[in-house]
């Protein structure tokens, strides 16, 4: 993968988070804003994690956090990067006429609501990605090594009592099983579509959290999960932290209508339904001790964490 140099790199990036209509501020004071956040508030699967189930503070993050939008459309936002107009794409080309652009990852989450919102959080592989490395594997692997593999940890920083309650203060899942994903790439970035409305439980704890996202802190990692040992230990791709969104904040866009996808348009199938009971109550009482992949593991400090706290969504 390209690399940039670290003249560019200052300028592009800097224009990336200047232009951005949510401001960059700092961790411990970012209201209506997003950060990124400290890799050690993350716990990952550590280097014996198979043989004792003990996980670790995450070390640094694998790319660069280089921006942050909070956007709106008439119809669902995918794709951003495929559009000609997308603003950090348009920076990274203006930056890098002649090529050898930065390797840039995208993580659209679709939020359902009446509007269509998106959080779409942007990070960039400023060197090298090593050949066989588990990034290059997931960068090279087909969708469905993506889907078993790329994992979330959502950790409620701040919010009211009723949110925590349905998300738990930390969640963590394996984002293709809980949910529908799309993935997009090109020669220079790759794009993760999570399709929060895709599941009836997830939709329902996000219009809940909808009614108070001027009132929230969350973090937000993503990682590609280590399941053999010489995997190990998990290293996080890249995290963002974001306060107290208020819903006029978000920056009203169009996405050209030959890659808008009619199909996401559609209300929530009924065929979910069967599973809010089951899974609503997999999320507010996690029982599932880790095996593998999907389960508790146990802390350095002694404490258990439950791994596919969205365990109770399935991929309908």
């Amino acid at each position: 993968m390209a690399s940039a140099d670290h003249k560019s790199e200052l300028e592009w990036i800097g224009r990336i988070r200047s232009e951005g209509a949510v401001p960059l501020l700092e961790p411990d004071n970012c209201p209506n804003g997003w950060a990124s956040p400290p890799a050690d508030k993350f716990m990952v699967r550590g280097p014996e994690y198979f043989s004792t189930r003990v996980k670790v503070p995450a070390g640094e993050y694998l790319l660069k956090p280089i921006g942050f939008d909070w956007i709106k459309s008439s119809t669902k936002i995918a794709e951003v990067l495929n559009d000609p107009n997308n603003r950090v794409r348009k920076v990274i080309e203006d930056e890098f006429p002649e090529g050898n652009k930065p390797f840039v990852w995208a993580f659209n989450l679709q939020v359902p609501s009446k509007e269509n919102y998106s959080a779409v959080a942007y990070f960039a592989a400023v060197n090298p990605i090593p050949e066989g490395s588990l990034m290059d594997q997931f960068l090279k692997g087909d969708d469905a090594f993506r889907m078993s593999r790329l994992k979330l940890i959502a950790n409620i920083v701040k919010g009211p009592w009723i949110v925590r309650t349905a998300v738990g203060e930390q969640a963590i899942c394996i984002i293709g099983r809980a949910l529908s994903c799309k993935y997009c790439s090109a020669e220079n970035f790759l794009e993760v579509d999570v399709d929060i409305g895709s599941s009836m439980v997830a939709s329902a704890i996000v219009h809940l959290a909808i009614g108070y996202i001027t009132t929230l802190t969350v973090d937000l990692a993503f990682l590609i999960e280590s399941q053999t040992e010489s995997e190990l230990p998990e290293r996080i791709l890249g995290a963002v932290r974001f306060s107290e969104l208020n819903l006029a904040s978000a920056q009203p866009i169009e996405l050209s209508s030959d890659r808008s996808d009619a199909n996401l348009q559609s209300s929530l199938s009924t065929r979910l339904w069967k599973s809010i009971g089951q899974g609503f109550s997999n999320i507010l009482h996690p029982g599932a001790q880790e095996s593998g992949s999907s389960t508790g593991s146990v802390h350095a400090n002694g404490g258990v964490d439950h791994e596919d706290s969205f365990k109770g969504l399935k991929k309908w």
